[in-house]
């Protein structure tokens, strides 16, 4: 685990190595990747068969590519009762917070008696995809699912593996809750070919989002306009600033919460307080010995984590930008956290205050947890109901407003050399 101090002469070097440090897939997964893609392209459905074989030991032909809607409503009518109340708790604050962000159509007409405008629709056919086996989240169908509901779009089609013929029943029941209406059993970059580019069995789609591992990020980057996609999603990551007024046991419980994830997952803290920080890195050597997940949290946090001290916090605000980071924690009290807050430029997502652990917005507050990772929120959005729909403008003129603003528009063709445009509007006139 790294320790850096922001008063050390080496600090800006070592810093700066950490922010363009790079987690994701190498060009060997950019390569396996274009071949799966080309293959499935050219081959269809015989590809899918082939590919589910071998990666996840699942014959589509015997077991059965689909899965039927019958079996998302048993799953989800044999969820235990709190696990059906936590899953619907959540499905309707995430329906809620996402159908609040609905864009309104316009419809003007302008002082020179020009009609503007712009009228929203969503995507005919989205693709989710969600991972699958055992170790599958509900959470991730839930968060994918809804906002494309909430859009409007009326094809819905989820894609999830199911190696050795496992699958997640709470997966099933949340597909059931959010209104999913096609579920695959294939994954990988094979399915999100199937999804960009359709085969005999499963027709396109217009829009692909889901978290995947690097084959599927890859698969997503590649195939970006063919399709749409969310974003081209690394590993996990979180930056907690946090004072010495915490519980260090409660802050080394939020940096295990993304390493957990994946060994390339990255867990780092600010704080003012150098006592503080090695209470919250024993803490976190305390709280790994007994963690069910501590291998792989463990490897991300001596290889990826972080521990940087700095003279304030406030002072650490332009350090936390530079990072850009998915997750990002204020741990400090109320009034102090409105006061960091206004310093933030660049995160995923935020999280005020010390009763805010970054793990509640994964689940049931109802901001989406599909966010951009590797820096990304320097330029990019977490997921929305946008993500599912497309604005497409409109104008209107009549001969007075042709008269006002045609010649301008003329003129500006001549200047371009387009003669073409020119005459369609002078014609007019």
């Amino acid at each position: 685990m790294l320790r850096l101090d922001s008063n050390k002469p080496d600090f800006a070097a070592a810093f700066g190595a950490l922010v363009n440090a790079r987690r994701e897939s190498d060009a060997g997964v950019s390569a396996d990747v274009t071949a799966i893609l080309a293959q499935v392209k050219v081959e269809g459905d015989a590809a899918l068969r082939d590919l589910t074989q071998k990666f996840d030991g699942f014959d589509l032909d015997r077991e059965g590519w689909r899965i039927d809607p019958a079996a998302c409503q048993a799953a989800y009518d044999g969820l235990s009762g709190d696990l059906c109340d936590a899953l619907l708790l959540a499905a309707a604050r995430i329906r809620a917070y996402h159908a609040a962000q609905l864009p309104e159509d316009r419809d003007y007409t302008d002082e020179v008696g020009v009609r503007l405008g712009a009228r929203w629709n969503a995507v005919e056919a989205a693709g989710i995809y969600v991972p699958g086996g055992r170790a599958a989240y509900p959470s991730s169908v839930l968060m994918n699912a809804i906002p494309a509901k909430a859009a409007g779009v009326a094809r819905l089609v989820m894609v999830t593996p199911t190696p050795h013929g496992e699958i997640n029943p709470a997966v099933l029941a949340a597909a059931h809750i959010a209104g999913v209406d096609e579920i695959w059993r294939i994954g990988g970059a094979q399915a999100v070919a199937a999804l960009a580019y359709g085969t005999d069995k499963i027709a396109a789609v217009d829009v692909i989002t889901g978290p995947g591992n690097a084959w599927v990020a890859e698969a997503k980057r590649q195939l970006y306009g063919v399709v749409g996609i969310d974003m081209v999603a690394g590993p996990s990551e979180i930056i907690v600033v946090a004072d010495g007024a915490n519980d260090p046991a409660w802050i080394a419980a939020d940096l295990l919460s993304q390493a957990e994830h994946d060994p390339t997952s990255q867990s780092i803290l600010f704080t003012d307080d150098a006592d503080f920080a090695d209470q919250v890195a024993a803490a976190v050597e305390a709280q790994l010995a007994e963690l069910a997940t501590g291998a792989v949290a463990g490897a991300s946090w001596r290889d990826h984590g972080a521990i940087i001290l700095t003279e304030s916090l406030e002072g650490a605000m332009p350090l936390v930008n530079r990072l850009a980071g998915e997750h990002l924690e204020l741990a400090v009290d109320a009034c102090r956290a409105e006061t960091l807050f206004a310093l933030v430029r660049h995160a995923g997502s935020v999280f005020l205050g010390q009763y805010t652990p970054e793990a509640i917005g994964d689940y049931v507050a109802g901001p989406n947890h599909v966010l951009p990772t590797g820096r990304r929120a320097r330029f990019a959005s977490g997921l929305s109901v946008l993500d599912f729909m497309k604005r497409t403008s409109f104008i209107g003129l009549d001969q007075a407003g042709l008269r006002a603003i045609g010649p301008a528009a003329a003129t500006l063709a001549d200047a371009e050399g387009l003669p073409a445009h020119a005459t369609s509007i002078r014609k007019r006139l």
